[in-house]
């Protein structure tokens, strides 16, 4: 993928504000329609606190059996569980220098920061708390978790501030094990990537799911489904380093790019289906909050 430098950085903190002023202004008018006023469809749908059991109906979740009552009864009962008044949302950050990449209306590492104030907007209430997890090739930052827009002022600074990666990768799946770890609370965990890395992510993951409502948020930029015709173009791979010319003139290039990258993307959502969590993708060159606002909209019927 060639690189690129962004134009779009949030910069100071006066337009971090404007950012979060902006993310308002469109979710209010945008989305309010849709979601009548009410921004709590990322909230996880159970609880953790036991509640009444009653009779399994087809469509209950199979993890929500309780066993005791069923053997007792000799029929299966499912455990109700009751809503927690407060949420917990820990995000996972992907920053690795494969989004450093954009060609359309903003890159993909600004897509990245725009959801997580998105999702942070969108998961705000009283009590509830927001946490944050960075992987870059340097390592991994936490950000406790904590109430407050000022609070989700800071997080959206601590990933302005993250300088650029020169090269290297993330491991997701350790990024993944480390999250577990931390948000020990059964809450929502969000995890915020391309999903390039092809390691061994969807384990750590089908794990994490087991214990708290997951969204996978995946950013794409069209260039990384077909190609243009502008002739020899040379790529460059921004986690190795690695070049290569390609003749973007020739018709069977492109179809060839373009069946492989389309290939790609099945196996990333055909692994976060089997992973057991919800999957939404954001396109820079798409009405990305209004993605998020037909994924939210779905998962609701689906409940």
């Amino acid at each position: 993928m060639v690189t690129t430098t962004s134009p779009h950085g949030m910069g100071d903190t006066g337009s971090t504000r404007e950012l979060l002023r902006r993310l308002d202004l469109d979710i209010r008018m945008k989305l309010d329609g849709l979601l009548h006023g009410d921004y709590r469809g990322l909230v996880p749908g159970h609880g953790s606190e036991l509640g009444e059991t009653r009779e399994y109906q087809p469509g209950d979740d199979v993890r929500r059996i309780d066993w005791n009552v069923t053997a007792r009864v000799q029929e299966t009962h499912v455990r109700e569980t009751i809503a927690d008044r407060e949420l917990e949302t820990n995000l996972l950050i992907d920053l690795s220098p494969s989004l450093d990449f954009g060609t359309a209306r903003q890159e993909k590492r600004d897509l990245v920061v725009a959801s997580v104030a998105a999702i942070g907007l969108l998961t705000a209430r009283v009590g509830n708390r927001l946490g944050a997890s960075v992987l870059t090739p340097e390592g991994f930052t936490t950000i406790p978790p904590a109430q407050g827009r000022a609070h989700l002022m800071a997080i959206l600074h601590r990933l302005n501030d993250t300088p650029r990666s020169d090269g290297g990768t993330v491991d997701m799946a350790v990024g993944l094990e480390r999250i577990g770890s931390i948000a020990r609370r059964r809450g929502l965990v969000v995890v915020v990537s391309d999903f390039l890395d092809s390691g061994p992510w969807q384990r750590p993951l089908a794990r994490l799911a087991t214990r708290h409502e997951v969204v996978a948020v995946e950013v794409l930029d069209p260039r990384e489904l077909s190609l243009p015709n502008v002739g020899v173009i040379t790529l460059t791979d921004p986690e190795t380093g690695g070049q290569r010319e390609v003749q973007t003139g020739k018709a069977s290039v492109r179809k060839a790019y373009a069946e492989a990258a389309a290939q790609q993307r099945v196996d990333i959502a055909d692994h976060l289906r089997k992973s057991g969590v919800g999957h939404v993708q954001l396109r820079t060159d798409e009405d990305w909050l209004m993605a998020l606002a037909k994924f939210i909209i779905n998962r609701r019927k689906r409940r």
